[in-house]
């Protein structure tokens, strides 16, 4: 039996692996051994843990290795440097067969440089992909790093393959958070109105009528404009004049400035209401995605999901600058009249069909079915 180890730092991590997780379970030869870290541990993103343990699995160990809650460049390089050493620890404590590192977070970097001090092997999620950011740098490490590859995208999966990957380790799987969402009744939003009645702050909205969702983080490369990017963002948002759910951004560079504009946009005379979160589980943010008439923002939850849902986006400023995107996304810059002129296009156009570019929902039995059976080999060679 092959032990799995998954690390969930952020809410989004937990509802991009459910899926996953849940096909290990359900599999004699895979076990797992779940770990959480960083923002999934602390009550200001919204503590995941009981959440995690409400769905049924254990966590087998925590690591806090969050340096402050500054948000500056100096806290994260802190902040990763204890989680190579956090997660470098339980890793030696729980001895996985293989690591599963997701995405392209700072800490996704620490986790996979642990892993290769401990000699585990990596499969990494969402490789191969370009987003024009300290990500692409971060995401190629972890690709340099790991030795099994599960892309979400054809194209992805073919850039792999010409940065030197073995095209037998390269696994099309998919974007795992559809499991979950083509699962749901997206149109059932008493989950999503209960969950606003006791979380977040600022006035109700209601799901039913127009209203436009944002996501927005900050640009480590752009720290000290975050703030002033808010700014913009919300002010497009305001002379819009739609009600507003925000959802708060990780504990990044810049984060605070992002928290400080957001907090000062929703106080100013004559904003439109809004309800601001630290965080949406999975199936709320879903939910609130399908819902509303436009998402705005910087999330990659605007390329992946919103194309899956055919959801309206207006995509901001240069962090998912190099990812594909579908038909549903517009591309504009941090300024406030090019954002409302992008919102109203939006909103005039409407919903758009479906786009299966990132996956069509079965991802999770697809990548435990890799964990699996791949061979878990340390030594890496050239494409063959």
């Amino acid at each position: 039996m092959r032990k799995v180890a998954i690390a969930l730092t952020t809410r989004g991590n937990y509802g991009k692996m459910l899926s996953t997780m849940r096909a290990i379970r359900a599999r004699p030869d895979l076990e797992l051994r779940l770990i959480v870290g960083g923002g999934i541990l602390r009550n200001s993103f919204g503590d995941f843990v009981p959440v995690v343990e409400a769905d049924g699995f254990k966590v087998d160990r925590k690591v806090d290795y969050l340096e402050g809650m500054s948000g500056d460049a100096d806290t994260m390089l802190r902040s990763a440097a204890r989680a190579v050493d956090g997660f470098g620890a339980v890793l030696a404590e729980l001895a996985p067969d293989v690591v599963v590192v997701i995405a392209d977070r700072y800490e996704a970097l620490s986790i996979a440089f642990a892993a290769t001090c401990r000699s585990i092997p990596i499969a990494h999620l969402e490789g191969g992909e370009m987003s024009g950011s300290i990500d692409d740098r971060i995401r190629h490490a972890i690709t340099m790093l790991a030795q099994i590859h599960l892309p979400a995208s054809r194209s992805a999966a073919a850039r792999l393959v010409a940065m030197g990957e073995r095209r037998e380790s390269v696994h099309l799987v998919g974007s795992p958070s559809f499991d979950i969402i083509g699962a749901l009744d997206l149109a059932d939003l008493a989950p999503l109105d209960a969950f606003q009645a006791v979380n977040g702050s600022g006035p109700a909205i209601d799901h039913r009528a127009p209203f436009v969702l944002v996501s927005q983080h900050p640009v480590v490369e752009e720290e000290a404009q975050a703030e002033a990017q808010t700014v913009e963002t919300a002010a497009a948002v305001a002379a819009v004049g739609l009600p507003v759910v925000w959802v708060q951004p990780n504990m990044d560079a810049g984060s605070v400035g992002v928290r400080r504009a957001l907090a000062r946009s929703a106080a100013l005379p004559g904003a439109p209401p809004m309800h601001v979160y630290a965080s949406l589980p999975l199936p709320l943010y879903a939910r609130a995605m399908k819902a509303c008439r436009c998402m705005l923002g910087n999330s990659s939850s605007g390329i992946r999901e919103a194309a899956f849902l055919g959801v309206p986006v207006v995509n901001v400023g240069t962090r998912q600058r190099g990812r594909e995107r579908g038909r549903n996304v517009v591309d504009v810059g941090y300024v406030r009249s090019e954002m409302e002129a992008a919102i109203r296009r939006q909103l005039a156009h409407g919903a758009y069909a479906p786009d299966d570019l990132y996956g069509n929902g079965r991802s999770g039995e697809r990548i435990a079915e890799v964990l699996a059976s791949a061979p878990l080999e340390l030594a890496k060679w050239g494409a063959t």
